[in-house]
């Protein structure tokens, strides 16, 4: 997979040294709770879909505004270097998602090094649906997620440690950033809501740091 700056469809906040580090937890059904669930069998899995809010005193009719419906694609990710990319295929979208150390000294192409964290810079969530994400080949990867409210904060992030046995569901409005492979590429199976709004967070902007997504193993059943 081969991303050039002109593809992709944020460019990156960069230019700040100071990182928050999200603390690890393992995804389990009690740790998601509020944020989604765990997902044994993604063909079968539903994805919620969110009605079009009404503009004013006059209600959406009913059987209408919820009618997109979702649409389906693989989801792939690459470590170039020490810069994260990724594509989207189920909505035509290319990322530059983070960075294994400083954005302004990291290397963008050629093969990754060892890493122990991402550096992530932007974050969002989506009014319009769920997410769902399913690791083709079984690949472990972490997902950085905070619960809903438009005054989120670094502080409010926690990272959960997948192992890839199963996929993750993410609800509607529930913040997530990149989903972080261990490996130096992996691809998933992604199923969303097909309006696809973003609402974003952007780290270094508005509180002058970068999100530190661990990912190194975790140290116990729950958390790291």
């Amino acid at each position: 997979m081969t991303i050039g700056l002109e593809d992709i469809a944020y460019r990156p906040t960069t230019g700040v040294r100071r990182a928050h580090a999200a603390p690890l937890v393992v995804a389990t059904e009690a740790s998601l709770a509020g944020y989604g669930r765990l997902v044994e069998a993604p063909a079968d899995f539903p994805i919620e879909i969110v009605r079009w809010p009404a503009q004013g005193w006059r209600p959406i009719d009913e059987n209408s505004g919820d009618q997109g419906g979702v649409t389906e694609g693989l989801f792939e990710f690459a470590w170039r270097g020490e810069t994260l990319y990724a594509r989207n295929n189920a909505v035509g979208d290319s990322y530059l998602f983070g960075w294994s150390t400083w954005p302004d000294v990291a290397a963008t192409e050629g093969r990754p090094p060892p890493r122990d964290q991402a550096l992530i810079w932007r974050a969002n969530y989506h009014p319009d649906g769920g997410q769902l994400i399913y690791p083709v080949n079984g690949q472990s990867f972490v997902a950085p997620m905070a619960l809903p409210g438009d005054d989120v904060t670094p502080e409010q992030f926690v990272a959960f440690w997948c192992d890839g046995s199963r996929g993750l569901y993410i609800h509607p409005n529930v913040w997530h950033g990149a989903f972080v492979p261990h490996d130096d590429e992996a691809v998933f199976l992604d199923r969303q809501g097909r309006v696809h709004a973003r609402v974003s967070v952007d780290f270094a902007k508005e509180f002058g740091c970068y999100l530190a997504v661990p990912l190194r193993p975790p140290v116990s059943p729950e958390t790291a």
